[in-house]
């Protein structure tokens, strides 16, 4: 298969919820279509950003469900499907398949500390569940668990497996995951504070938690990468750092900071979900000084 569809930018989709905080098919629309039209070149949908852990199987199913009726055939679309059991991983890979993604992905098993063989197992069951391509999802500051070379070298084994999702922060990571891996898989960078070294490193694309609230900038920081302008791309990347700790200093949760900043780009998406906070009080000021330095970005590198 082609790798082509799976290199760009693709946010990692928020969970969207209505006033009482429940699943928004209006709102999750909403904001596909919105990202649609900045020129993303997919989404990451059902993953950390999405609030997956924090969700019933039915509500994850309902989110994949919105985002296939509004983009399947016009974005590349990556179903995270990684649940506590193995079982409900399987039905969410079942599901996404049903609705037409074009990949599944997955973190690791959470809360017990297993070994690789469990998690080998894990993994293969939830990809031969289907005929879609998957992604690993390797995340250890939230998961506790670390993807070796070896794992990931005996997961390549499986030809449906097509690369990883690197989230840790060594950005060495990718670059030994490239080295294991070869040019013929997928790495997806995934700390957004390191997209441009990720990208000059080996990662051939990005999936972001904030690239949902300043995509122009990511696209134009992978233009910079793309055409050899590194100079312009560091410079770019500062901005996109400077953003990222803004989002990030706030009382509540980064996602909820970052909701708030969408509503006053005019997408309104709800809160977050216990037990993750929401911004309250003084700080809700501040959101406004965090939607102008993007502008100000944005009108700095986008002339």
């Amino acid at each position: 298969m082609t790798l082509e569809k799976f290199k760009g930018i693709f946010p990692a989709f928020y969970a969207c919820y209505d006033d009482q905080g429940e699943v928004s098919e209006e709102r999750t629309k909403e904001l596909g279509t919105y990202l649609y039209n900045k020129g993303v070149k997919g989404l990451y949908v059902g993953g950390s950003s999405g609030e997956c852990i924090y969700q019933t199987i039915e509500e994850r199913k309902a989110t994949l469900k919105y985002v296939s009726e509004a983009l399947k055939g016009k974005l590349t679309l990556i179903a995270h499907v990684g649940a506590p059991s193995t079982r409900d991983s399987v039905i969410l890979a079942k599901y996404a398949e049903e609705l037409g993604y074009d990949a599944l992905s997955a973190i690791p098993p959470i809360y017990y500390k297993l070994p690789d063989s469990s998690v080998y197992k894990y993994w293969t069951e939830i990809v031969d569940s289907t005929e879609l391509p998957f992604i690993i999802y390797n995340i250890p500051q939230t998961t506790g668990y670390s993807l070796s070379i070896n794992l990931f070298k005996k997961m390549l084994e499986n030809k449906k497996v097509i690369g990883v999702k690197n989230s840790s922060m060594p950005v060495m990571d990718i670059e030994r995951f490239r080295a294991a891996g070869g040019e013929n898989i997928i790495i997806f960078n995934g700390p957004d504070e390191q997209y441009v070294s990720g990208r000059l490193i080996g990662a051939d694309s990005g999936i972001g938690g904030t690239y949902a609230v300043m995509p122009e900038l990511l696209l134009q920081a992978e233009a910079f990468v793309s055409t050899g302008n590194f100079n312009d791309a560091r410079r770019i990347q500062r901005d996109i750092n400077d953003i990222i700790i803004a989002l990030c200093s706030l009382n509540g949760n980064m996602y909820s900071v970052a909701k708030e900043v969408l509503k006053l780009q005019g997408v309104n998406v709800g809160s977050v979900r216990g037990p993750l906070e929401p911004v309250t009080g003084e700080d809700l000021n501040k959101i406004g000084e965090i939607k102008e330095m993007i502008e100000s970005a944005i009108k700095k590198y986008l002339k």
